[in-house]
């Protein structure tokens, strides 16, 4: 293994496809020959001809591959390349065949024309399979050559040996004046150090950075940029990338994702800044694809709170999975108006309907459900931010409590199949009056969904309880990035506040994936759905990366400031309460709990005391109908929490 080239001791696949080539070139000698005289080959090719010249061309073969560019590249990523490495390959071993072949027996029994033929044979028989293998992994095949390199380009170094790699190289090889000149790959995989796509050596893994971009810089080819090409690295990874950047002095950005990108767009790819998002960076989680789509396809929907954040990426997930009509309900005039035109622009042939209304106001919701029929109803509705609630309580409690057993006697009146809740960590323990209104909404329709459950034709309730999501209106991530462009400072409330995080598109792919569990089987009713948030994230940290991903130093060129925690915030929050047992599901990052239940007609009962206090601006009265409905609520832990 020691006299292999380097790419040959180092890769598996490689090996298996030398051994392959081979293979193929002495076969490519005996086709040759059946091909040039058919049958009759034993009349004029000797048996002892045929047997010697198929060993010579095989030996000659194995030598000369060995030692050709064939097995840096991928076959998934074959090109013209590779081609032209083939081509060189097989011309060369003809060259070396023939005279080998007339020393060792004159040519007298071999027609010359199988010479030429065996070139042709053996060109199909190594490149028809690396490019039939591309094209059933792609879908397709590019063979356009390599435009010519602007000298000025940004040389940048590509971290990820995989498809977004490979769709990077070839818009930017195909482009005149392209922007960035690749001059490097690292990877996580190491067998694929050594390889090549399109050209590119793949140099190293993850953990050689720094000493990859030392050899670069000798060769007079020092990257100005990392450029993140796999859009899966973990989070940790992408952490480690960013400090390895900032002591070399370079910035750090990603491709769009995939899911980013229009039609064309892969024509004038840009690399993206690193946000936030990708430090978070956790494992995809493995959804029922088509268990979601068996929840939203064909079916009528509603969306309460259609213009939030949380809200309109429901309208845009669930749009895209081809709902046979969807309306979108909100109270904000212009939060209505920008997601019913995205969702006509994007989905024009879509049955849709736009509705100004409160879910405080039964009456409109009633006029809504009974217009819309729905099948499914996705409550995203909430007043949310903590300190905001605290200063006004019986509208925070009117809304989030009273607006969302609204919306669950509506859905339950009309025959709505499924109504989904949105809940929150916050509703655990809660110290905050937003917290403790989601807890009474969860309690109401955990209440509804047992007192149902022999019901004929009953709606499924099924409530979902996350934390916070990355960039939602209000959340820390607009405020610091605000803070950021006036030039600081980052403003956090204390050292060590933590917070659950994910981003919008994830929360809400795992909101429908539990809504798909919670609407399949009856052994979920009753139970709350939450999503597997990962570790908690200090809120400093997330300031100290962001003013990093700017390019900026904390404390430095930056400062933090603590302002102190807020009315209605705690330290920490917690995804389940003790005595809920968190039990697994079978689709991974979607958890239950077992929680608490109480009486449907005493909670509905409280409930109507709770809405008539907050009608009448009875803060007093709302907070005690509250503490009723939420035992564990304590305002009072707020600062100790």
């Amino acid at each position: 293994m020691a006299l292999l080239p380097p790419f040959l001791s180092t890769s598996p696949r490689a090996r298996i496809a030398y051994v392959h080539d081979v293979a193929m070139a002495g076969l490519s000698f005996l086709l040759a020959i059946y091909l040039r005289v058919g049958d009759a080959w034993q009349v004029h090719v000797a048996p002892e001809t045929l047997t010697i010249g198929a060993v010579l061309f095989t030996a000659i073969a194995a030598v000369v591959f060995l030692y050709q560019p064939m097995y840096k590249g991928i076959w998934r990523y074959a090109s013209m390349r590779d081609l032209v490495a083939i081509t060189k390959a097989v011309t060369l071993t003809i060259l070396l065949f023939v005279p080998a072949m007339f020393l060792t027996g004159r040519l007298d029994d071999l027609p010359r024309s199988a010479f030429l033929i065996n070139w042709f044979v053996l060109m199909a028989l190594l490149g028809g399979p690396r490019f039939i293998y591309r094209v059933l992994k792609d879908g397709r095949l590019d063979f356009r050559f390599e435009a010519r390199r602007d000298p000025d380009a940004i040389p940048v170094l590509l971290v990820g040996a995989g498809d977004g790699a490979e769709l990077f190289l070839r818009t930017v090889q195909r482009q005149q004046g392209a922007s960035y000149r690749v001059v490097g790959i690292v990877t996580h995989k190491k067998r694929r150090v050594g390889r090549h796509i399109h050209g590119v050596e793949v140099m190293g893994t993850l953990d050689q950075v720094e000493d990859i971009v030392a050899t670069l810089s000798g060769r007079n080819q020092r990257p100005m940029k990392l450029v993140l090409t796999d859009a899966n690295l973990a989070g940790e990874d992408v952490q480690a990338l960013l400090d390895v950047a900032d002591r070399l002095g370079l910035t750090l950005a990603r491709l769009p994702r995939p899911t980013d990108l229009r039609d064309g767009a892969a024509d004038r790819l840009e690399v993206r800044p690193v946000s936030v998002e990708d430090l978070l960076g956790r494992p995809q989680a493995v959804l029922d694809r088509d268990a979601i789509a068996a929840l939203v396809s064909g079916r009528r929907v509603l969306v309460t709170g259609a213009g939030g954040s949380i809200g309109s990426e429901l309208v845009r997930q669930v749009a895209a999975l081809g709902p046979a009509a969807l309306t979108l309900l909100d109270n904000s005039e212009f939060a209505l108006y920008a997601i019913d035109l995205e969702i006509a622009e994007r989905y024009p042939d879509l049955a849709r309907t736009g509705c100004l209304g409160s879910v405080r106001d039964r009456r409109r919701l009633d006029q809504v459900i009974a217009e819309a029929r729905p099948d499914v109803v996705f409550h995203a509705a909430a007043l949310k931010h903590v300190p905001m609630v605290e200063m006004n309580p019986t509208e925070g409690l009117w809304t989030n409590a009273a607006g969302s057993r609204h919306v669950a006697d509506v859905c339950r009146a009309h025959g709505v199949a499924t109504l989904v809740m949105i809940s929150t960590d916050k509703a655990v323990n809660p110290t905050s009056i937003m917290g403790a209104g989601k807890r009474a909404a969860e309690t109401y329709c955990q209440a509804l969904d047992v007192l149902d459950q022999d019901r004929p034709g009953r709606t499924r309730f099924v409530t979902v309880r996350f934390g916070n999501v990355l960039g939602s209106t209000g959340s820390v991530v607009p405020l610091f990035q605000r803070q950021l462009a006036r030039g600081g400072p980052l403003t956090v409330t204390h050292p060590e506040m933590t917070r659950y995080f994910m981003t919008i598109r994830e929360a809400v792919e795992l909101v429908l994936q539990a809504a798909a569990l919670g609407t399949a089987a009856d052994a979920y009713r009753g139970r709350i759905f939450v999503l597997d948030m990962g570790k908690p994230v200090r809120i400093v940290d997330v300031a100290r990366q962001m003013i990093r991903l700017a390019g900026l130093r904390p404390d430095e060129d930056i400062p933090i400031v603590f302002t102190g925690a807020r009315p209605g915030e705690k330290l920490f929050e917690e995804i389940f309460h003790g005595a809920e047992r968190p039990l697994p599901t079978e689709c991974e990052g979607v958890l239950i709990a077992d929680p608490r239940h109480q009486d449907h007609a005493r909670v509905a009962a409280l409930m109507d005391a709770l809405e008539a206090a907050c009608r009448e601006g009875d803060t007093d009265r709302a907070l005690a109908r509250l503490r009723d409905l939420v035992p564990e609520y304590d305002a009072a832990t707020v600062s100790a929490a």
